[in-house]
């Protein structure tokens, strides 16, 4: 009896201990909210939608601490309709949003392993840099889409949804990445996906760089990926993205601007797309935001063109729960007539070369 009582006492004592140590975390966010569409397809839309100002994320983290600075870590993460309780993009996408492992150290970095975003979101969407109004406030509806279908991205829903890949919609599986610490406000990025093609180290791979520097208020980055499809030149040609931008918080305004380019290598179709936009605290849970986007393609996309005006007000019930309502407007243009319809991120295609989105939705997190 004495020695079993001894046993449990000392397994008692080394538990705070392992705990300390460790930790696992199950987290996740959730969007629902309904929408207007003014023309989908030609015909008007009330619906009630989700995954809007963000994804529609569960997921499970963990660190283990090895000491001396150094941890092992892993993240876990899955998309899915809360309106349908269905995975994104389908039932096979069991952790396709990230499923990543690796190591860090302490005031040096860190290099996973496995599906993780690309560099243009880690470095230009997510914070510290926030480029993007998407982030802050635009969500979906306020990435990257317009009359540029013919720019052809494979592995797409629209050939061109988030096309310069900065909205975190794209990953990339059987990568490596190795982020630095910050130093003295400098944190660097770079990541190799490998193709896994036999005969050729090249086919099918990814390839990104990334870099920010923030320092008080001001903040500057910049990025760049490339992504070879097998769809494009047997995995030898892809779409290539780079882009930069800075911000600036003056008391309680946060201003953002961003560039992107982005090119097909093979067919050399190319779209750029230039936003600016800033985010004023009204109160201490009252926000107001507001972007303006200008994205023109080439000639070999009929010099089609958007332009796109997002606004948006959040109340803040508490710091994990934020009501918003939303407007958007997009307008098009380009050479040849018919061939422009607006296409906002998120919604069908409309009928004309106009199309209007109004939002009220409800987003909370754990």
């Amino acid at each position: 009896m004495r020695k079993t009582l001894c046993a449990l006492a000392i397994a008692s004592a080394l538990t705070p201990h392992a705990h300390a140590q460790s930790s696992v975390t199950l987290f996740g966010i959730l969007d629902v909210g309904v929408s207007y569409v003014s023309n989908e397809s030609g015909h008007h839309n009330f619906k009630a939608d989700d995954s809007i100002w963000t994804p529609s994320i569960w997921g499970i983290r963990g660190v283990e601490d090895l000491g001396g600075g150094y941890k092992t870590l892993f993240e876990l993460a899955s998309q899915f309709s809360v309106n349908s309780g269905a995975g994104i993009p389908g039932p096979s996408a069991d952790f396709n949003r990230q499923a990543f492992v690796g190591l860090s150290k302490d005031d040096v970095g860190r290099i996973t392993f496995g599906q993780q975003y690309n560099l243009m979101a880690d470095f230009l969407f997510f914070p510290p840099a926030r480029l993007d109004g998407a982030f802050t406030y635009g969500g979906l509806y306020n990435m990257r889409q317009g009359p540029f279908a013919a720019l052809g991205i494979p592995q797409n829903p629209t050939g061109s949804f988030d096309f310069d890949q900065t909205g975190g919609t794209s990953r990339v599986s059987n990568s490596v990445k190795i982020v630095s610490a910050t130093f003295a406000g400098l944190r660097l990025g770079a990541l190799y996906g490998f193709g896994n093609t036999p005969g050729s180290f090249s086919a099918n791979n990814t390839i990104g760089f990334g870099v920010n520097y923030a320092i008080g208020g001001f903040g500057i980055a910049a990025a760049y990926n490339e992504t070879k499809y097998a769809a494009l030149n047997d995995g030898h040609d892809g779409i290539r993205n780079f882009g930069g931008g800075l911000s600036q918080t003056i008391g309680d305004v946060y201003l953002n601007a961003l560039y992107t380019n982005t090119r097909n290598t093979l067919t050399g179709g190319v779209v750029q797309a230039v936003q600016v936009g800033g985010l004023y605290t009204f109160m201490p849970d009252i926000r107001f935001g507001a972007n303006y986007q200008y994205m023109k393609g080439n000639a070999q996309l009929s010099h089609n063109r958007a332009q796109q005006v997002t606004s948006v007000a959040q109340y803040l019930l508490s710091k994990r729960t934020t009501l918003y309502a939303e407007a958007v407007y997009q307008w098009t243009g380009g050479d040849v007539e018919g061939g422009h319809n607006a296409w906002i991120n998120g919604a069908g295609q409309s009928s004309t070369t106009h199309q209007v989105i109004g939002r009220l939705g409800l987003q909370t997190s754990f």
